[in-house]
């Protein structure tokens, strides 16, 4: 999510209600932690006025779905770690169904739950089926987030190659 969007966020939709807006999830007060699904609704209304700039044509678009308390999310459920699919459960009084845009995106959304939960909840969110590696730090590098993987990565592959272009002495 871009800065500018974020922020457009946090001023429509949060700072109305004295709210602010961190990651995906909406922080109330430190005692209470509310997750919200905030859906944008693209209308293609004639209201074109020539003064409305693009910045207040967002703030019409976005508003609160579904509000929950992080206290009442009993399970995150990955449904399958080995197939790539960006669906996952929230395990509430109901189960909802949730369709994030990538598999990626699925886990930048549990390293955030599982961060809001340890830091205001005080409690480890039970997490089931997914691939823990990418959820929780193991190592110093990991817990950076996606680009020291991949910047890892990206560092494993010229060493490679710088390997594959030493010359090799041929004993004869």
């Amino acid at each position: 999510m871009s800065s500018l969007l974020r922020e457009e966020m946090q001023r429509v939709l949060f700072r109305p209600e004295k709210h602010r807006l961190v990651e995906f999830i909406e922080i109330e007060e430190l005692s209470l932690v509310q997750l919200c699904i905030v859906q944008c609704h693209v209308s293609l209304s004639s209201k074109s006025k020539k003064s409305q700039t693009k910045r207040s044509s967002i703030q019409d678009c976005y508003r609160k779905a579904e509000v929950w308390s992080l206290q009442d999310l009993t399970l995150v459920d990955g449904r399958d770690p080995d197939v790539d699919d960006p669906c996952f459960l929230l395990h509430f009084d109901k189960v909802r169904s949730v369709t994030a845009v990538s598999s990626s995106a699925k886990y930048t959304m549990v390293r955030a739950l599982v961060a809001v939960s340890d830091r205001y909840c005080q409690r480890t969110l039970p997490l089931r089926n997914f691939d823990c590696a990418y959820i929780k730090p193991t190592t110093f590098y990991s817990n950076r987030g996606d680009c020291v993987v991949l910047s890892q990565i990206c560092l494993y592959a010229c060493n490679l190659v710088c390997l594959s272009m030493c010359p090799v002495p041929l004993d004869s």
